[in-house]
């Protein structure tokens, strides 16, 4: 496999305080990578400096072999990198076939978009990423009007539909009923044939659910260690890391 992301010497502080001080990181071509820390760690930091969000103080980050350091968000994302925050930002007033038409990469331009009309192609493929996340019995509902496990699933369906080559999906089960969080787990796993993926979570049950490839700890803004579920549950600077934060008994039970 080749690495779809490379980072380095990444870093970047707020007021003074480093928040994230990144030596090294890479993701394979359709590898699912989950990170886990506690708050403060620098995870959501690490996100919003790959989606173009927050801008680094020093370091590189090559997508695909291009830098992605100093571009916009809207650059960023026609490169392929396609972000799910962790509160769901639909359109509530549309339909949830709006919302997954407006995603839709498409002819840019005013005489392009006035002329514009959508083909098979286009319908065919909402159709099936709908019926991906379970959602295509809603397709005529407003996205206000679905429970927010389905709103989830709908902006993942939205970063899918955007051709994200690398998705960011932060704290997907937050919120979550145990079924739905099972479910998205699935929808996950299921992802990583076609996507490569980075997920930001804290439900240690979900992580070892979707956990088929390597776990990285971010602790005050560092890299702590990297490996599989029960290699990083079992590490003692792992457990002391979470010690006072309620999440040192999910990672050892």
């Amino acid at each position: 496999m080749s690495s779809i992301l490379e980072v380095s010497q990444l870093k970047v502080a707020f007021g003074g305080v480093q928040a994230l001080d990144l030596e090294s990181f890479s993701i394979q071509k359709n590898e699912l990578r989950v990170i886990i820390g506690p708050n403060g760690a620098g995870k959501s930091t690490f996100m919003d400096i790959l989606c173009g969000k927050t801008q680094a103080d020093s370091g590189e980050a090559l997508f695909r072999g291009e830098s992605i350091l100093g571009l916009k968000e809207v650059d960023i994302a026609e490169m392929g990198i396609g972000r799910k925050f962790q509160k769901p930002s639909v359109f509530t007033s549309l339909t949830v076939y709006d919302n997954m038409l407006l995603a839709c990469r498409m002819p840019k331009g005013i005489w392009h978009s006035l002329f514009f009309k959508i083909n098979s192609e286009i319908e065919d493929k909402i159709h099936e990423v709908a019926k991906k996340v379970g959602l295509e019995s809603e397709m005529t509902h407003l996205a206000g009007s679905l429970s927010h496990g389905q709103k989830q699933w709908l902006e993942i369906a939205i970063v899918v539909l955007q051709d994200a080559k690398l998705m960011l999906i932060d704290e997907p089960a937050a919120g979550m009923s145990d079924k739905e969080t099972y479910r998205t787990g699935e929808l996950i796993l299921n992802l990583m044939q076609h996507h490569s993926i980075i997920v930001i979570e804290h439900d240690m049950h979900f992580v070892e659910q979707i956990a088929v490839d390597k776990v990285s700890v971010l602790v005050r803004g560092k890299l702590l260690t990297e490996g599989s579920f029960n290699d990083v549950r079992n590490d003692k600077g792992v457990i002391e890391s979470y010690l006072g934060t309620g999440a040192a008994l999910q990672l050892t039970e």
